[in-house]
């Protein structure tokens, strides 16, 4: 699976009537639901759960067969099993000593290896400086004491 296939697919799961969805699809199996039953079962308008079956389908987790006047739905247990190994390609190898092996690690501009690189820990609208090793911000009153 290449990345792109593979973030397509996690954005179309990050909504949450989607999520719902596929997880009512995944729960049915190979023998699919059809269209009326889902929005039943999910209290979701007709239209409004075309528009998210249409995105399931754009993202390749679902397919549809035509059923006589009605359309059935089923999970393609393939393509989450595809994302699924590209999500764990790699588990549990370790870390490489070269973080700049990592593909982009060191051109992204806010990661935490890259040259000129702010402080992880530096509040947000400092540059640079000691930052608070706890993560929260300083307050405005201990910005500017008066």
């Amino acid at each position: 699976m290449e990345k792109m296939s593979a973030l397509a697919a996690l954005s179309a799961l990050s909504q949450e009537t989607r999520l719902d969805v596929f997880r009512l699809l995944v729960r049915a199996g190979p023998d699919g639901v059809p269209a009326g039953t889902l929005g039943d079962a999910l209290a979701i308008p007709a239209a409004t759960l075309s528009f998210h079956l249409k995105e399931l389908k754009a993202a390749g987790l679902i397919r549809c067969e035509r059923r006589g006047r009605s359309r059935l739905y089923r999970p393609d247990l393939s393509a989450v099993n595809q994302l699924l190994r590209f999500l764990t390609a790699h588990c549990c190898q370790g870390v490489a000593p070269n973080a700049a092996s990592a593909p982009n690690a060191a051109s992204a501009p806010n990661a935490p290896n890259a040259p000129n690189a702010p402080n992880a820990a530096t509040a947000p609208g400092e540059a640079g400086g000691a930052g608070r090793r706890d993560g929260a911000s300083r307050t405005a009153a201990s910005r500017n004491p008066r």
